[in-house]
């Protein structure tokens, strides 16, 4: 595990050897990968951003045969405040999805809305199995998948979906947990 290279920046979605805190931190615990969504998975909510910017001016053409000038800037002013609040929360929802991988367990930050979150937490003397699962052309290309651990008994199974990396995630948490064992 000391043989991982640190790489942490502000936006990047595979960052190893992390200098994160987090809220429930032991001392103790090291934080060996964070990660969340390739950033590649992004693409479709700026498309149809674009798209929808694209048929806004498009629709702005027929507007003046029966608007005013003041009610079509009012208009368009809150389409493009909707359309970037859209654009807000898809990036919200990327950024703050997020799974940390420590020496001591597995935690899975889940960003639903503004108001709601959910966090999950899994030792690593309770997973079972890890598999990392990768396929298409657009996940071979960029290289990102999902990883899937499963945990003993009634416990939470933890999924990360569309990381980089999986099968060196994967690697990374069963080598953590031979450590362990």
């Amino acid at each position: 595990m000391d043989n991982l290279a640190p790489s942490h920046k502000l936006f990047h979605s595979y960052c190893t050897m992390s200098h994160t805190r987090f809220d429930a931190q032991g001392n103790d615990e090291k934080v060996y990968i964070l990660v969340r969504a390739h950033p590649i998975t992004q693409i479709f909510s700026l498309i149809n951003t674009f798209i929808f910017v694209f048929l806004l001016i498009f629709v702005n053409f027929f507007f003046p045969s029966f608007l005013s000038i003041t009610q079509i800037i009012f208009v368009d002013v809150f389409i493009l405040v909707i359309i970037f609040n859209n654009l807000w929360f898809y990036f919200l929802n990327w950024y703050y999805n997020v799974g940390i991988i420590t020496n001591k367990r597995i935690i899975d930050i889940d960003f639903h809305t503004i108001l709601y979150k959910e966090i999950s937490y899994t030792q690593l003397s309770h997973i079972e199995d890890v598999t990392a699962k990768s396929g298409g052309f657009f996940e071979s290309f960029f290289d990102f998948g999902n990883i899937f651990i499963q945990t003993a008994g009634t416990e939470v199974n933890t999924e990360f979906l569309n990381i980089p990396h999986p099968s060196g995630v994967s690697k990374i948490i069963n080598s953590l947990l031979e450590v362990r064992e």
